[in-house]
């Protein structure tokens, strides 16, 4: 898959396909866990993200997948989801980068931060199309390939969601 482009059909596709697996989840969350889930959603694109994502590639280059993403969904939110995963919105992308400036990967020529896990591990796309996680819940720590593209990276989160139903 490495060098392919992500395809925005697909990443429809892949969000029918975690909505419908969310809701068999958040159906049957209460009985298993016996407490109440939280909010899970991955949010459809709107003008306003459309916006966001436009500023954002005005503010810094960005690789064309994370584009893609961005003109598809706006956002996800899974707190119940293993410890939880969330796709940052542009404009929470924008201001980290604002804040924080690229995460510091050595050999890639861009990399922001996108999303986080509920230990507060960062995930970074890098200008390879390679996914990075922190090592530890810090901005400027290692960070380790986990998924040789944005859409290695959506489908194990899918897994995820599948895997607890």
């Amino acid at each position: 898959m490495p060098g392919e482009r992500l395809d925005a059909e697909w990443v429809r596709s892949w969000r029918e396909q975690a909505d419908a697996a969310l809701t068999k989840l958040m159906q049957s969350f209460l009985t298993t866990h016996g407490f109440p889930p939280g909010d899970n959603a991955v949010t459809p694109a709107t003008d306003d993200s459309h916006q966001a994502t436009s500023a954002l590639v005005d503010l810094t280059p960005i690789p064309s997948d994370l584009t893609t993403l961005y003109w598809v969904i706006s956002e996800a939110s899974l707190p119940d989801v293993d410890s939880g995963y969330f796709i940052h919105s542009p404009a929470t992308v924008a201001g980290h980068f604002r804040e924080y400036g690229p995460a510091p990967i050595e050999g890639e020529w861009i990399a922001l931060v996108f999303a986080s896990d509920g230990g507060g591990h960062l995930f970074a796309i890098g200008g390879s199309g390679q996914i990075w996680k922190s090592a530890t819940a810090s901005w400027f720590d290692d960070f380790d390939v986990v998924a040789t593209s944005l859409q290695e990276f959506l489908e194990r989160l899918g897994g995820r969601i599948a895997n607890q139903l």
